[in-house]
């Protein structure tokens, strides 16, 4: 197949996973075509099968706003009708699927006709989606695409509950590569953050409000007065201002390193011993399964698709949102007895491989296949 993928080409959750689910595929020998404003991150080196069309909106002195959206389906069209391609996958439902339905209708009137699918991450959803301003948009370009996919079960449930969707959403989970994240000795690399053999608790987010990890530097603080702890901050965002004058404010800033954006998150994890993910909300959690396929246990909330990720009591614990008193001692639990640790990292790994790209990577070629019979019965 010829396979058209739409998608923020940021470190987000629905980037990493769009660019994932392209490079997946062109090892199986589809011809990927990636379409949005810069190369995707994860795209990092030359792949056979794998194609990017970067969208250059015209900057025009008659707009107060850089018009997006139009140059994003002008480029669509043009991609499709000149590679070719069999279907759309967009990721994130605002713009990508209305800009999709918009290319669509474009291609129609000249004769060409491509079915869309639309996966659904969750701020499309539970943040931007709910907005009055946004929701019929979001509504009607659900209801307009020719497949849906939600990446947690959780994550349909509220889409249902949110919009007039009549359209079927199926599940596909998002899905962990161990060829890229897995477990190795990387001793001598803790050495350098934790020379006294201190314990590490990890945290990786775009640190937005609904992270909260203002939680995390709270939870580290009440694990540092028991015991030797460090903390890696991992990412960049709108909060890290406010977190970094909170680690000043309590004194601990030689014990907490921010380490911004990392392309290497796989060896910062295989050197820690907890990971912290305390949201406010998360449609499925990819930041704690990373870690978990990295033999990490998760200290987490209970919101949204977490809880399908990140077992309680078996890969981790899960907690009420803002309660930093049972992280805490969820934390020292696990710190404080290694042969519970030890337990749980094997349980995190195992829980991680029932995510594993090469069983999650076939559920979208058969759902592609699907949706490409009943639209070709369609039309």
């Amino acid at each position: 197949m010829k396979i058209g993928i739409v998608c923020y080409p940021t470190f987000g959750g629905s980037g990493i996973v769009a660019t994932e689910i392209g490079m997946g595929l062109a090892t199986k020998g589809h011809e990927i075509h990636f379409i949005s404003y810069k190369r995707p991150a994860r795209l990092i080196s030359f792949q056979e099968n794998i194609y990017h069309h970067e969208v250059t909106p015209v900057d025009y002195p008659l707009f107060e706003y850089t018009p997006y959206e139009s140059a994003l389906a002008s480029k669509i069209v043009d991609v499709v009708k000149y590679s070719k391609l069999d279907l759309l996958h967009v990721h994130y439902a605002i713009p990508h699927a209305i800009v999709a339905y918009l290319a669509k209708n474009i291609l129609r009137s000249e004769g060409i006709d491509i079915p869309i699918i639309t996966t659904l991450h969750g701020s499309d959803i539970t943040l931007v989606g709910k907005d009055g301003t946004f929701s019929p948009v979001v509504t009607f370009s659900i209801n307009e695409s020719d497949g849906v996919t939600a990446v947690s079960q959780k994550l349909m449930e509220q889409t249902y509950e949110n919009f007039k969707i009549t359209k079927p959403i199926e599940v596909i989970y998002n899905f962990i590569d161990f060829d890229r994240f897995h477990w190795t000795n990387k001793d001598h690399f803790k050495k350098m953050f934790a020379p006294e053999g201190e314990k590490i608790l990890v945290h990786i987010s775009n640190f937005r409000k609904v992270k909260r990890a203002s939680d995390v530097v709270r939870i580290f603080e009440k694990v540092y007065d028991v015991m030797p702890t460090k903390l890696l901050m991992i990412g960049d965002g709108p909060e890290r201002p406010s977190i970094e004058k909170l680690c000043r404010d309590i004194g601990l800033c030689h014990e907490i390193r921010f380490m911004g954006k990392q392309d290497a998150i796989s060896e910062i994890l295989a050197i820690s011993d907890v990971f912290i993910l305390p949201s406010a909300n998360e449609s499925f959690g990819l930041a704690a399964l990373e870690a978990m396929a990295c033999r990490v246990p998760v200290i987490s909330s209970n919101v949204g698709g977490i809880p399908e990720v990140n077992i309680d009591g078996v890969t981790g614990y899960l907690s009420d949102v803002g309660d930093i008193e049972e992280m805490t001692e969820n934390t020292l639990r696990l710190l404080k007895n290694p042969e519970l640790h030890e337990k749980f990292r094997t349980n995190a790994y195992n829980q991680a491989k029932i995510f594993d790209i090469e069983n999650i990577l076939p559920q979208y070629e058969a759902y592609y296949e699907e949706v490409l019979e009943k639209f070709k019965i369609s039309i």
